[in-house]
């Protein structure tokens, strides 16, 4: 058995200690006299796990229904009635299909002690000849052998079947009476043989996607001896053996499979039993009572026991949860010829999903992945995929009796290399669920993954669909396939690889040098197809922000207070690849977009201020530049008049003083050392109009008119590169209607 590979589900059966003997108890039915049914009441039986009804004929149908109820024999509980399959959904071709009888399709119902039947034929059509009930017991893992069974009825038994039966579900209720008797050799009551000699017609199918291409007969002679191995274009998935489900190898009717050419078509289908099995580890997972281990065996003795099959139908079977098993013996890796598509098991496959999916519930996922990965494996070795239709076969079974018939026997058809079993047969099989997973099985046997895309790169900044890091990334990705699939992701950089997983990780890390790279992942699926997904741009930056223009700070209009002097903060910042954002740091924190050069902020007069920008750019580095202000505020009384002044007091003014006049040309001189200087003055709707001088020359007419009233209010504020000796001359041009002014002094920066 081949070890698991990446991304595989991991085997949870236990090693079975040699070959598990499985019984299998058959009782002669016969129809109730007059009727085309056949009714067995409930009974007590020796435990079995699997039931079914066989009749002489392969190719006879039994045209009617068949309805099963079990007696559970864990809790001793009735079940309702089971529907079963009235017509064998698998049957072999050639030889091994001459000496087949027909049947139902085999029930998987758990572990029973009790059973009841009714089979129900359409009016005026016979049942088929020699029906048999078969009980089969899987026995137990561990290789001890089971007794054979013996049908009873008890006393208790028989007031039960007499009574009227209120568990069932359906509506009828039983009035005839059938006989069952026993055919196992330990039982010693008298078979009853059915008196139905009738044969019915054979299979009726609906039209089909396969279309005939031939009428030319093949030969119908195939090899019984082992072909040599070949190599698949895929690897094998892990596959427990039949050593490993438990197979008994001396119930197999033939020492020397049979053998086609190559497999060109997997034919997917189910087993048409309950879903309630167990599959997982412990005691009563895959190796338990209602464990897949047993079921496989139970359908193993179903079909070569009662059946009269040379093995077990399937090629391999999946339970639910992905546990591949080898079913017919020959070597999983040739082309042994199954009894799994009539008509068509040469050159072809057959995996079967345990359990039932008739509704719209499909597969689970895991039994999906491990379809796939065998899919890829059994059409590698005559390198096809998944994903080829015009497959051919030739068509090996009875022409059937549709106008137009379906198949001719010995015409070719066409299929897909991953078909279903109703492709290929007038069957429900592999049920509507599974039946719609094909598409997606075919994506994902055929490869490579879909879907693959990056989800994320962490360590770097997304910025209008560009990263930007500082050398470190860690991407993240994903696929529409499932992630098992894939055995090696790899980290691409500018095209080459720069990181590799096969440890089924979605995330991989690499270290980016400086400059604009492309960034990609390439998922590789098990066959060894590759995907990539689409690129993302990165940009690597190891170097800072700068600060090409120092930081400085001036005077703005506002309201000055002792406490607080407006003013504006002035910056330039740049990155050699992208600037992101500028916070102020010091003396109150604040965040400005990358495109923003100045803050409008305060300081305290008479206080020494640092003002600390950093700038940070899209990578993450940051760089940092400051400066230093000292606010100084110069009263009126610190000025040189000219001309009448008066003074004023009111807690509204700086320092609770003022000075005011109506006089034309009367002025203020105030002499400064600093880079920056407001002028502070009283405003109302009164107020008039002055002339600025600076050093000696007008630089403004400052209206100091507004409609309510205002005070300690910078009007005018002038700023320099540098610091330097300064004088500003404030002259009253007693404009008419308002000729007064009035002013606080000055605020200028150190």
């Amino acid at each position: 058995m081949a070890s698991p590979r990446h991304g595989a589900p991991a085997m949870s059966w236990a090693p079975v200690r040699g070959p598990v003997h499985a019984d299998v108890e058959q009782v002669a039915l016969s129809a109730t006299p007059g009727s085309s049914r056949v009714d067995v009441p409930q009974r007590a039986t020796k435990p079995f796990s699997l039931v079914g009804v066989t009749w002489d004929q392969a190719r006879t149908r039994l045209d009617g229904t068949v309805e099963v109820r079990v007696r559970s024999a864990s809790s001793g509980q009735w079940s309702g009635w089971h529907a079963v399959n009235p017509q064998g959904e698998d049957a072999p071709d050639g030889s091994e299909g001459a000496k087949a009888r027909g049947g139902t399709a085999p029930l998987w119902v758990g572990p029973s002690n009790g059973v009841q039947l009714r089979v129900a034929g359409k009016p005026s059509r016979q049942l088929p000849a020699g029906m048999k009930l078969a009980l089969v017991d899987p026995g137990h893992a561990g290789g001890a052998r089971v007794a054979n069974m013996a049908f009873v009825q008890s006393a208790t038994d028989t007031a039960t079947a007499t009574s009227t039966d209120t568990a069932t579900t359906s509506t009828s209720t039983d009035t005839a009476t059938g006989t069952g008797t026993s055919s196992s050799t330990t039982d010693t009551a008298t078979a009853t043989t059915s008196t139905d000699t009738s044969t019915a017609s054979t299979t009726t199918a609906p039209p089909t996607t396969a279309s005939s291409t031939t009428t030319t007969a093949p030969s119908t002679t195939t090899s019984t001896t082992t072909p040599p191995p070949a190599t698949s274009t895929a690897p094998m998935p892990p596959i427990a053996t039949r050593a490993d489900w438990g197979a008994d190898e001396t119930k197999r009717r033939t020492a020397s499979p049979d053998y086609g050419t190559a497999v060109k078509v997997v034919f997917v289908h189910h087993t048409d039993g309950a879903n309630d099995y167990t599959c997982g580890p412990g005691t009563n997972g895959a190796d338990g009572p209602n464990g897949s281990k047993a079921v496989i065996r139970s359908i193993y003795a179903y079909h070569v026991d009662t059946m009269g099959w040379d093995d077990i139908g399937y090629n391999f079977l999946v339970d639910k949860c992905g546990q591949l098993w080898e079913g017919r013996y020959g070597g999983m890796d040739q082309p042994v010829i199954g009894a799994q598509t009539y008509g068509f098991n040469t050159d072809s496959a057959g995996i079967a999903v345990i359990g039932t999916y008739t509704g719209t519930a499909g597969a689970s996922s895991a039994a999906e992945q491990s379809i796939a990965r065998l899919v890829a494996w059994k059409l590698g070795f005559a390198r096809y995929t998944a994903d080829q239709t015009g497959q051919v076969l030739t068509y090996r079974g009875d022409t059937t009796t549709e106008t137009p018939p379906r198949f001719v026997h010995g015409n070719t058809y066409t299929f897909q290399a991953l078909s279903g079993h109703r492709d290929g047969f007038a069957t429900q099989c592999p049920g509507d669920g599974v039946y719609a997973q094909l598409p997606t099985l075919r994506t994902w046997a055929a490869g490579p993954p879909s879907g693959v895309r990056i989800t994320g790169i962490s360590g770097a900044t997304a910025v209008s669909g560009t990263y930007y890091t500082r050398g470190p990334v860690t991407v993240s990705w994903t696929a529409g396939s499932p992630l098992a699939l894939v055995s090696r992701s790899e980290l691409l950089v500018d095209g080459t690889v720069a990181a590799t997983s096969t440890t089924g990780a979605t995330s991989l890390q690499a270290t980016l040098t400086p400059g604009k790279h492309t960034v990609a992942v390439r998922a590789t699926q098990f066959t060894g197809k590759a995907a990539t997904s689409g690129a993302s741009t990165v940009v690597g930056d190891t170097a800072a922000p700068t600060f090409p223009t120092r930081p400085y700070a001036g005077l703005r209009g506002g309201t000055v207070a002792s406490t607080s002097a407006p003013m504006t903060l002035v910056w330039k910042a740049s990155d050699n690849a992208l600037l992101r954002q500028v916070q102020a740091t010091a003396p109150s924190a604040a965040t400005f977009a990358p495109t923003t050069t100045s803050w409008a902020t305060a300081a305290r007069p008479g206080v020494s201020t640092t003002f600390a920008l950093k700038a940070t750019d899209a990578a993450g580095n940051t760089g940092s530049a400051s400066t230093v202000v000292t606010p100084a505020i110069l009263q009126e009384t610190s000025a040189v008049r000219s001309g009448s002044w008066t003074s004023r007091s009111s807690s509204s003014y700086l320092g609770g003083y003022s000075l005011s006049t109506s006089a034309l040309n009367a002025s203020l001189t105030w002499k400064f050392t600093g880079r920056s200087v407001a002028w502070v003055v009283s405003r109302a709707s009164s107020s008039g109009q002055a002339a600025v001088y600076v050093d000696g020359v007008k630089v403004a007419t400052v209206d100091l008119r507004s409609s309510t009233a205002l005070y300690r209010n910078a009007i005018w504020a002038r700023t320099w590169s540098t610091s330097a000796t300064h004088t500003v001359k404030v002259v009253n041009l007693a404009t008419a209607g308002r000729p007064t002014i009035t002013t606080d002094g000055i605020v200028y920066l150190k």
